[in-house]
């Protein structure tokens, strides 16, 4: 499907990062990074942080779906 708006590429943007096969791979070499071994208090930090971190993309593809063409599969009528 042809690019038909700026906020249907950024959609597809967003959906990409959360779908990625390398997401997993990016944030097990983030995590080596800022979580110590052993440190727990820091994990929990790390763990809610990618939660908070989805949390807010999955918002991003929400606030977009109304937007997207209406022959997109993810396509929503605004609420």
């Amino acid at each position: 499907m042809r690019a038909k708006t700026q906020v249907h590429v950024e959609y597809e943007v967003f959906k990409a990062l959360l779908d990625s096969e390398a997401l997993g791979e990016l944030l097990e070499d983030l995590k080596q990074e800022l979580v110590p071994a052993g440190d727990i208090i820091a994990e929990k930090r790390f763990n809610e942080g990618v939660k908070s971190a989805s949390g807010y993309i999955h918002n991003l593809l929400e606030r977009r779906s109304h937007r997207l063409p209406e022959n997109h599969i993810d396509y929503k009528l605004k609420e």
